[in-house]
């Protein structure tokens, strides 16, 4: 799930060969400057200029353009101006309209990853075997790897649980998740991160073992009680997540209690190669 990201990161730079594409945050996900993109990919002097062209050689890119891109408010030199922006799945679809041999990388790795995901259709195994060889060439520990594992396929029981009891939305998931780790660990996703001085990473790629443990705890407990009352629709599985949060909760008080440390932990997994690195054990 995206978490709601702060003011601070509204509007960050991405650097690409050298070159900065700004990009801004919309419905919690990442927004680039079109232009910026195609400035980048095409080396040209007029991005805008370029563009168009580029709408005219390709209708249905032009049809669904307004779809696709969205005009945001992006700070510049001059202050901040509305800009057209699109999200990762937009700028994909730009990138194959980009007739340059430095799109050419982008688009051949666009038809790897289609074609991994129809293998993965075929044969689910591959999307897990993928995923656990991902985390090892990142320097994951094996025993954190098989716990991360395990908490994904946890994960992914409770959003199928909730969504045969009506929950669909992505905002009602946000805040389920939020539920179950403020009564885990006493902290919302957001303040999570904060804690671990992380900004678009993913949360779960940066807890520690007995972080992943209690995590796991919550959510399986979660799917149990929801399973238990017959929770239906939103409201009935709040506080289903309430409960089972409570759970893991309970549990991780215990353990601070007798052992006298937090397990909520400001350590993380950003420099795996560095002093920061988070023990095996």
């Amino acid at each position: 799930m995206k978490e709601p990201r702060t003011k601070s990161e509204t509007s960050k730079i991405a650097i690409f060969k050298g070159i900065r594409i700004r990009r801004t945050v919309h419905n919690n996900e990442w927004w680039f400057v079109v232009a910026d993109v195609v400035q980048t990919l095409t080396d040209t002097a007029n991005a805008t200029d370029y563009i168009k062209k580029m709408r005219k050689r390709d209708s249905e890119l032009s049809q669904g353009w307004g779809q696709i891109v969205t005009p945001l408010p992006v700070p510049t030199a001059g202050g901040v101006q509305k800009l057209n922006c699109a999200n990762t799945e937009g700028i994909f679809r730009i990138i194959q309209s980009v007739a340059s041999s430095r799109a050419e990388p982008f688009k051949r790795w666009l038809a790897r990853v289609g074609y991994e995901r129809i293998q993965e259709i075929e044969d689910p195994e591959l999307a897990t075997k993928r995923t656990r060889a991902l985390y090892k060439a990142k320097g994951y520990p094996t025993d954190w790897i098989e716990k991360r594992m395990r908490g994904i396929a946890i994960r992914e029981e409770l959003t199928d649980e909730w969504h045969s009891r009506g929950v669909m939305e992505a905002k009602e998931y946000a805040i389920l998740t939020a539920e179950i780790s403020k009564a885990a660990f006493g902290v919302t996703p957001s303040e999570y991160k904060s804690i671990k001085g992380l900004e678009n990473q993913n949360l779960r790629d940066h807890l520690n073992d007995l972080e992943l443990i209690f995590s796991m705890l919550g959510e399986a407990s979660t799917k149990e009680i929801t399973i238990a009352i017959n929770a239906q629709g939103f409201r009935q599985t709040e506080e289903a997540a309430r409960k089972g949060g409570g759970v893991a909760g309970k549990a991780r008080k215990d353990l601070e209690s007798k052992t006298g440390k937090s397990v909520v932990s400001s350590e993380n997994y950003l420099n795996l190669a560095g002093n920061r690195k988070l023990p095996s054990k």
